[in-house]
């Protein structure tokens, strides 16, 4: 006989959330073991509670499953993005925009520049992943010439990548939002404006600002090292960038991104065997292996040795395993339970916002993925926003910043793990300098507690203040 279900006490909540954090501590921190086992492991333990509220196995293979389901999509954009590194570097367009980078940006503005140069391309692409992996890594590389801590231009680069993985029209996510919100995608980028311009000046004013504390003192010595040493391994032209234009205009164009990142791959590939020296099997190989230079200079080298498929494929497998995290959560009904708490504080814009906010985060956080945080943004509080007659808007803008800006900051996510990995800097690192990210949060936050940009459905459920000669007025 089948046993009742139920959804999980509190207690059983705390058990898994608490033992996920230890998990995690244990494996990663104490003992210095892979964060995928300690995901794997991370599986027996909800397991364990769903057995106990009454699933059984077979049940929870199929949530586990359709959460790694749900997420594939990123698993493809991660092939594709790991393809298009690995040829790019070969084919000489990454060394290309790093040289040019380095002759025409001066160091005192690098910081803004990479921030400006990044948010550009994820606007015009929409996809954080490809401009991380292609305008990021150049960055990266034109920073470290330049004597900047890589941590800090990495929070430049990813800042600038996250505004337009939150903006673009051509976002997975940002359509994703609009949609599982029930609002029409313009409308959501508009509202979203409200809180990331504000975010995007105040980023851009403290990045120009900290770039002329560090780059004052401008020590060219190491930038024209590099590039000679780029000179030396690589033909450098203006006509190793084309690959990059042709892939950003496709996307510009609404075409589907992982067909077009993988026929940028492919150009880069020809580029290789073209322009590079590389033999036609060599340039096909990259595609998988990766790029492979022994330069003799040690940062030329780390640098450059990257990219292919095989060097997303670590990525690939713990993303996997975080899906199925969420997945299996989703399934035995701890996300919906964890909702269900959270809602009965929400009872006024402000706590709703951040309601919204905590719950999209714990899609990353126990889900491992940005698809998986918009979902538990979007759907744990819709009905509260309709309960308090709340415009849709201020949920969709709510769960994209917790959603969507939260990604890169959690080691395990397919965001953080991505980033760290491309960018050669640890998500621990870079995530004091994730100035974008944060400063939207709290403007966001800033809004729902002080009411401010809260649009209602309803007026006569708009709260109301005090003038000075006491006239009420309404704040929506």
């Amino acid at each position: 006989m089948e046993s009742e279900k139920r959804l999980p006490s509190l207690g059983e909540i705390l058990f898994v959330l608490i033992g996920f954090t230890v998990i995690m501590f244990l494996f990663i921190v104490r003992f210095e073991i892979s964060i995928q086992l300690a995901l794997l492991t991370t599986w027996a333990l909800i397991m364990l509670v769903g057995l106990k509220i009454g699933y059984n196995y077979k049940e929870m293979q199929d949530g586990l499953l359709k959460g790694i389901y749900d997420g594939l999509e990123s698993v493809l954009i991660l092939i594709s993005v790991g393809a298009l590194i690995g040829t790019w570097i070969a084919g000489g367009v990454v060394p290309s925009i790093i040289y040019y980078g380095l002759a025409v940006i001066n160091p005192s503005i690098f910081l803004f520049a990479a921030f400006l140069i990044c948010t550009v391309t994820s606007i015009a692409t929409g996809t954080s992943f490809g401009s991380a992996g292609t305008a990021g890594i150049a960055m990266m590389g034109i920073g470290a010439s330049f004597g900047f801590p890589l941590p800090l231009v990495a929070g430049a680069v990813i800042s600038g990548c996250y505004v337009g993985d939150k903006l673009s029209p051509l976002s997975d996510t940002t359509v994703m939002t609009a949609s599982l919100s029930k609002v029409d995608l313009i409308d959501h980028i508009k509202s979203m404006l409200t809180a990331s311009i504000p975010a995007w000046i105040i980023t851009a004013i403290l990045f120009l600002g900290v770039g002329f504390f560090y780059g004052g003192n401008g020590d060219m010595s190491s930038a024209v090292s590099t590039m000679a040493s780029l000179q030396e391994f690589f033909n450098i032209g203006w006509y190793m960038i084309i690959p990059a234009i042709i892939v950003i205009i496709l996307l510009a164009m609404k075409k589907p991104a992982i067909p077009v990142i993988l026929f940028g791959a492919l150009l880069g590939s020809v580029w290789a065997f073209l322009f590079q020296g590389q033999s036609a099997l060599n340039s096909v190989n990259i595609l998988y292996a990766g790029n492979a230079i022994e330069s003799g200079v040690p940062f030329i080298d780390n640098l450059l040795n990257r990219g292919g498929i095989v060097f997303m494929l670590d990525v690939i497998v713990l993303i996997i395993f975080a899906l199925g995290v969420g997945g299996l959560m989703e399934r035995i009904g701890i996300l919906r339970a964890i909702g269900n708490y959270l809602i009965k504080w929400a009872n006024n814009s402000g706590n709703l916002t951040l309601t919204t906010i905590l719950s999209a985060f714990f899609g990353n956080f126990f889900g491992g993925a940005a698809y998986v945080s918009v979902i538990t943004g979007s759907k744990i509080t819709a009905d509260s926003y309709d309960r308090m007659h709340i415009d849709r808007r201020v949920l969709s803008r709510n769960t994209e910043a917790g959603g969507t800006l939260t990604t890169p900051m959690v080691p395990w996510s397919d965001g953080g793990v991505f980033m760290a990995t491309a960018l050669g800097v640890s998500t621990l690192s870079y995530l004091p300098f994730l100035w974008f990210n944060f400063i939207a949060l709290i403007i966001c936050l800033i809004y729902g507690y002080r009411n401010m940009f809260i649009w209602y459905t309803d007026p006569e459920a708009a709260p109301v203040k005090q003038t000075r000669s006491g006239k009420k007025l309404s704040t929506s």
